[in-house]
């Protein structure tokens, strides 16, 4: 008696895939995210001088475990972050309360759908 395995098909979908991500092709897609997300932020960032909406920035960081991408906002006073000030709200020199603007959520959602979508296409490709 003799046992055995029969497939259909080939593997070159994943091998395809695979090479890409060797050569880090798919780590280019991470750095367009970082810019959409970089440019939505500061499009969504209230304007009072403008400075911290033109402060948004973005790193893509490559590990053996994955990829991450982080947008920050470099605008600080007095080594506070201004945009963190405006998303959460502040105190004032004077004793009184600024409110929180819940700005960076609604602008980031969607980007972040995107990154999902992309990583989804790029996978079942």
């Amino acid at each position: 008696m003799s046992w055995g395995i029969r497939t259909t098909g080939s593997w070159d979908k994943t091998e395809r895939w695979l090479t890409k991500l060797s050569k880090g092709e798919f780590f280019a897609k991470l750095d367009d995210i970082g810019r959409l997300g970089a440019d939505r932020l500061a499009s969504a960032t209230p304007v009072d001088s403008g400075a911290t909406a033109l402060s948004w920035a973005y790193s893509v960081k490559k590990t053996s475990g994955g990829a991450s991408v982080t947008w920050y906002n470099t605008n600080t006073n007095n080594g506070f972050n201004i945009a963190i000030m405006i998303q959460y709200g502040h105190g004032t020199g004077t004793g009184g309360y600024v409110p929180g603007y819940d700005y960076i959520n609604p602008a980031i959602s969607p980007v972040m759908r995107t990154a999902i979508d992309a990583v989804f296409q790029e996978v079942m490709r």
